[in-house]
């Protein structure tokens, strides 16, 4: 971020997680203990808040974030859970487990926490701090490990403000996180697959569904390098001051086009409207797309980044 900010680091108890709270409403990402490492945690429906976490983190591009809720029944309103999700979330939640599983249509789910994907992957934890934070928001929480992109993942309060301090409010300190390892991952559905491993072993896991997990295309890749990321059907112009004949053009700033990441030029809005722009601008009348040129500084890269993948 161009202007640091105070980080506040403050112990677990009613009064933090109030705060916590309160900023997860403003819009803020805060960093939460979970049993796994550290979260940087935010209002999953919000797609400005989400914007903030990639900001802090310094993530080089836009990847499918875990989203948090404090029971299967909040789950279910987000995802479409089969026979076998539902049986592994009986046995392992809450837990260390993540589940992805079809989005539900009509989500209140910001598309940038999916990377605008027709999945969601979904977590119930079992740590007192961030089930505390979950019940005082309200809010499904996107929660990503609570450090800078790259560096290793957090397991301490004093490692989150090793990376972050200065780029988010406030660190909720509850000591050391017992698992110290992220969740395990796993696509659920007609073939389930292991995406990550984690706490619990796929053994444990084939045991409840009763038949052998696949491995992901090229091996287990966690949900931030999901192979299949969003990208439009048509093909894609990049920098383009105009529209060419049969173009949907996405406008940034002072190019308005037939949609816009950002009038006002406004990067973490540019990066909260991306995924939702694309899908209008591949459901649009128009055979191609073309994208106004995007800064390259800060979210600019990460949004860079996207639309050069996207762009086939």
């Amino acid at each position: 971020m161009a202007h640091p900010i105070q980080t506040r680091c403050l112990a677990f108890g009613p009064e933090a997680v109030a705060l916590a709270a309160r900023l997860i409403a403003d819009g803020q990402p805060v960093a939460v203990p979970t049993e796994t490492v550290y979260g940087l945690a935010a209002d999953a429906g919000d797609g400005a808040a989400v914007a903030r976490i990639y900001e802090a983190k310094g993530r080089p591009s836009f990847n499918p974030l875990i989203v948090h809720v404090p029971d299967l029944g909040a789950a279910e309103a987000l995802g479409v859970f089969d026979a076998g999700a539902r049986a592994l979330a009986a046995a392992f939640w809450p837990g260390p487990l993540t589940l992805v599983v079809p989005r539900r249509a009509g989500a209140a789910i910001a598309s940038l926490a999916t990377a605008g994907l027709a999945t969601i992957a979904l977590r119930v934890p079992a740590h007192r701090a961030m089930r505390a934070l979950l019940a005082a928001s309200g809010r499904p929480l996107a929660a990503p490990s609570a450090n800078a992109s790259g560096r290793i993942s957090p397991t301490r309060a004093a490692h989150v403000l090793a990376s972050l301090d200065g780029r988010i409010p406030l660190v909720l300190d509850d000591g050391p996180t017992p698992a110290g390892l992220e969740s395990t991952i796993v696509l659920t559905g007609e073939a389930p697959r292991l995406l990550r491993p984690g706490p619990i072993a796929a053994e444990a896991i084939e045991a409840v569904l009763g038949a052998p997990l696949g491995q992901a295309p090229g091996g287990i890749i966690a949900p931030g390098q999901l192979a299949s990321h969003y990208a439009p059907a048509k093909k894609l112009r990049l920098n383009a001051l105009e529209s060419r004949a049969d173009e949907w053009l996405i406008g940034f700033g002072a190019v308005a086009g037939d949609d816009s990441l950002s009038p006002a030029g406004d990067l973490a809005e540019a990066a909260a409207r991306l995924f939702d722009c694309l899908h209008r601008a591949d459901a649009s009348a128009r055979a191609r797309i073309a994208v106004a040129p995007v800064p390259g500084e800060g979210l600019g890269a990460a949004i860079n980044d996207r639309l050069a993948r996207a762009a086939h």
